[in-house]
């Protein structure tokens, strides 16, 4: 406790705050007895309740951010407390406004503005979902090299991949680590799509890729929930609205990972467990477009704004591309994991 004291004390006294040292965080968003409060996370399971923290110190303190949206606009002036808070924490320190995570209910990350998701972003995942569609025994035509989008997506004359496709879901469909998959009446067909997401930290607009990296927050775990039932009829090709947007089809978290924390995000390993069977097994390096391809090409179509998210994409090994498929049903327990980043856990139930 006096450790942590002096510690925050001095970060609050320097006229200009320098970097933190040393101990790596996470961010994440808490209720504890029905107040809501954003808290810095050390080793997945100690929580620095940051307002309380600072409100117990003597003399002036920064007013501490009330929401994760607030935090992005503010975490260059905040970094380097934030670092003396995970210092403190990580020693030990039976503040009580340190808590384990167990004491806590944790909600989303982040209520996004929209979240873009990237369909068909791996190359096996692409090729398991045409074997599904094609005819029984036989296996699906390579995709032709595909022309550029002009204005949004040019292309160099050795780029064989298939351009990005974007879809979006809607800030309603979140729900946080350990909070239900729900089945829609009469839905049974429900998959998996365990996803790195990124958190925007800057406006970005028409942003190169060599650039994108500057633009993002940091990076958090997207369950991708798919309908795969479809809507009776062919109109107007997939119905991404029907498949994608119902409510609770976007669990979101556990906790948001900075990037200087995330050297590099395309070597990470990802899996998907149902309940217990390891359903993807897969590697962030394996995606078609990378993380900063893909906020490259959203950037050329939409401004995005802090605190929107987007999602990289599902690797191969999802339930509906199975010789017998297999989807999510109610008593089972979804796992996404992404290595540094965390573990995403949610049970299903049925309606």
């Amino acid at each position: 406790m006096k450790r942590f004291c002096l510690l925050i004390t001095a970060a609050l006294c320097l006229p200009t705050l320098v970097a933190a040292q040393g101990q790596p965080f996470k961010l994440g968003t808490f209720e504890e007895g029905g107040r809501e409060f954003v808290g810095v996370v050390v080793d997945d399971s100690v929580v620095v309740d940051i307002s309380r923290a600072a409100s117990a110190m003597r003399g002036n303190y920064p007013e501490m951010p009330a929401d994760m949206h607030e935090m992005i606009a503010r975490y260059d002036e905040l970094r380097p407390l934030l670092g003396e808070m995970a210092e403190a924490a990580a020693s030990g320190s039976d503040a009580t406004y340190i808590k384990t995570v167990d004491e806590l209910r944790i909600r989303p990350p982040i209520m996004p503005n929209v979240i873009y998701n990237a369909a068909s972003n791996y190359s096996l995942h692409a090729l398991e979902m045409a074997r599904r569609n094609a005819p029984p025994g036989e296996e699906p035509p390579l995709p032709p090299v595909p022309d550029p989008i002009p204005g949004i997506w040019e292309r160099t004359s050795d780029d064989t991949r298939q351009n990005p496709y974007i879809f979006l879901k809607m800030a309603s469909t979140v729900v946080a680590d350990g909070e239900a998959i729900r089945i829609p009446p009469k839905r049974t067909s429900l998959d998996w799509e365990c996803e790195l997401a990124a958190v925007i930290g800057t406006p970005a607009s028409r942003v190169s890729p060599e650039n994108a990296e500057d633009y993002i927050f940091g990076y958090t775990l997207e369950n991708d929930v798919s309908d795969r039932g479809g809507r009776g009829d062919g109109r107007m090709g997939t119905d991404w609205f029907l498949q994608k947007n119902h409510d609770t089809f976007a669990p979101l978290g556990p906790f948001i990972v900075p990037r200087e924390f995330v050297p590099n995000p395309h070597e990470l390993r990802q899996t998907l467990t149902l309940s217990g069977t390891v359903m993807q097994d897969s590697n962030t390096g394996n995606m078609t477009h990378d993380t900063f391809d893909l906020l490259s090409y959203i950037s050329y179509i939409s401004t995005m704004r802090p605190g929107d998210v987007f999602a990289m994409g599902s690797p191969s090994g999802v339930g509906t591309a199975r010789e017998v498929p297999v989807y999510m049903k109610d008593g089972d327990v979804a796992v996404c994991s992404i290595e540094s980043i965390g573990t995403l856990t949610n049970p299903v139930v049925g309606e």
